[in-house]
């Protein structure tokens, strides 16, 4: 036994070592100390951030969107995977490529869309003056509505991955025995189907929040300067302005909020597990 357990410390040596001296280090040094700004100007301007009502705007900015993408992405995907992980079909595999194709093409082509659609001249503005909703077709780009469609087409299919393979596991002849016991198709996805993927609905919440609070390229590109997110705020003090102390805070505050989420959901997880 302990020459099983030796054997596995060596196998994860290797890349313990890799991670702490790749990742852990640099992010440390990035976070506490970055280029000619000391530790403590670092807390400080964190804790400026953490009381000025422009910053405070923008972390709520950030967190609300967040959430309402995670919501949005869970509510869709849930029952698209379970409709997939369900399905007799021989095109069922394909079905499942098609829900994750997005995930092979890069973020800038997917959002670039949004812009030919949401623009004064797209096809929503477009069609709202053609129906004579409108007058003039509304401005949509640079608005939060564009930066929650803009993330929930860009982390929809990672929620249909993470809850598909947690449907995957469920038996189906669970369903079919609830059925047969007079539980109808509703009690029965509600009792049964979901209480026993929950832990793959807890990776997808995970993974769509934690990306959707990090990601640039769809904020900046939809939201514009007038909806900054921490992401795009980080990317100014970094490359615009150059204020290491600030960008460094700004980072710090987003690591906290992934690695809080994580942790929730890690502890929301194994309670479903023992449940």
């Amino acid at each position: 036994m302990r020459g099983h357990r030796r054997s596995l410390m060596l196998l994860l040596l290797p890349g313990l070592v890799l991670l702490l001296a790749g990742f852990l280090v640099p992010a440390l040094i990035m976070l506490l100390a970055p280029p000619d700004t000391t530790t403590g100007e670092v807390l400080a301007r964190l804790a400026r951030m953490l009381t000025d009502p422009y910053d405070l705007t923008i972390i709520g900015r950030t967190l609300g969107l967040g959430l309402i993408v995670t919501v949005t992405c869970v509510v869709l995907g849930f029952p698209i995977a379970y409709l997939l992980a369900r399905s007799q079909s021989r095109w069922a595999g394909v079905l499942l490529a098609v829900a994750i194709f997005p995930l092979l093409l890069s973020n800038v082509v997917r959002t670039f869309g949004w812009l030919v659609v949401l623009g004064s001249q797209g096809a929503v503005g477009q069609t709202l003056v053609a129906l004579g909703i409108v007058d003039e077709a509304p401005q949509l780009l640079y608005t939060p509505l564009a930066i929650v469609l803009g993330l929930v087409q860009l982390f929809l299919p990672l929620a249909v991955v993470s809850c598909y393979s947690a449907l995957a596991q469920v038996d189906a002849s669970l369903d079919e025995a609830a059925r047969g016991l007079g539980a109808g198709r509703a009690r029965t996805f509600w009792t049964i189907v979901v209480p026993l993927s929950w832990p793959g609905v807890v990776v997808a919440a995970t993974l769509v929040f934690a990306g959707s609070i990090t990601a640039y390229t769809t904020p900046y590109l939809l939201g514009g300067s007038r909806q900054r997110m921490l992401s795009t705020q980080l990317f100014q003090y970094s490359s615009s302005t150059i204020d290491w102390a600030a960008a460094s805070a700004t980072a710090m505050i987003m690591t906290v909020l992934v690695f809080g989420v994580a942790a929730l959901s890690s502890v929301m997880g194994r309670r479903a597990r023992t449940s």
